[in-house]
């Protein structure tokens, strides 16, 4: 039960996690412009990883594509790659894990392959976990350059100084969603150690003896023959007729009537 339990809870909290991951990537606020020495503006400017958008004071917002690659930065498509492979990852961690769970049954599927699947995927949301916490750190830290570069050129009194941006909405989604697709593949793969038949679970097989109990004794052996000297004069297995006499009587018992 608490296997069970804590494959669920993992599908659940990846589930999340890679829901949000989605989210953040395809949110425009990943940099906003700062108000802090202007907090009265007519426009309004923030930025994601697919387009720019310029928000006026009348309510009106205009978005701007990236019509160019070449022309961004290599950081900011580093960012773009890290959250695209862990959303790819993610959605392939869901598709084997909702085969891979205990309470469903598919064939004659054993409980070995469905560790390995459940492994296999809390790995997945692992590594999109840490994709998309990788991506919007490198993107926060781009953030932190910047605005301490403006916050410099501003006090050394230059005129032409660009606008400083802070970070946005969609870091602190990007950051939560890594973090639960991150606890959502660990709990997956503490669930796959129950999951797991245990070594020692063999079919047991019991030897009985057919046939009553048979006493062997030893004896001098002959040559080429590991058997008694005359085989035949024996009655049954382990007994041997003593000589009797005249009358048919037995003299004496035989050593052989007690083994």
């Amino acid at each position: 039960m608490s296997t069970t339990l804590c494959q669920v809870m993992g599908f659940l909290v990846s589930s999340l996690g890679v829901g949000g991951s989605i989210m953040a990537t395809a949110m425009d606020t990943w940099s906003t412009q700062d108000l802090y020495d202007n907090p009265v503006t007519a426009v309004f400017q923030y930025q994601g990883l697919w387009r720019s958008c310029v928000r006026q004071s009348s309510g009106f917002t205009e978005c701007r594509p990236y019509f160019t690659i070449l022309g961004l930065p290599a950081m900011f498509q580093a960012v773009r790659a890290l959250m695209i492979v862990g959303i790819v990852l993610g959605i392939l961690g869901l598709l084997v894990c909702i085969f891979a769970l205990k309470c469903i049954r598919i064939g004659s599927m054993e409980d070995t392959a469905k560790a390995n699947m459940t492994l296999t995927s809390g790995i997945m949301f692992i590594v999109a976990g840490l994709c998309a916490i990788t991506g919007v750190s490198v993107f926060a830290n781009m953030l932190v350059t910047n605005f301490w570069m403006s916050t410099t050129n501003m006090f050394q009194g230059m005129q032409n100084v660009q606008n400083r941006y802070t970070f946005g909405s969609a870091l602190f989604v990007g950051w939560v969603a890594g973090g639960l697709a991150l606890v959502g593949g660990i709990m997956m793969c503490l669930a796959c150690k129950g999951l797991i038949p245990e070594e020692s679970r063999y079919k047991a097989v019991s030897y009985n003896a057919s046939g009553r109990n048979i006493s062997y004794r030893t004896g001098p052996y002959k040559v080429g023959s590991g058997y008694e000297a005359d085989p035949k004069t024996r009655k049954g297995a382990g007994y041997e007729e003593a000589p009797r006499s005249e009358d048919g009587r037995r003299p004496y018992p035989s050593k052989y009537d007690y083994v």
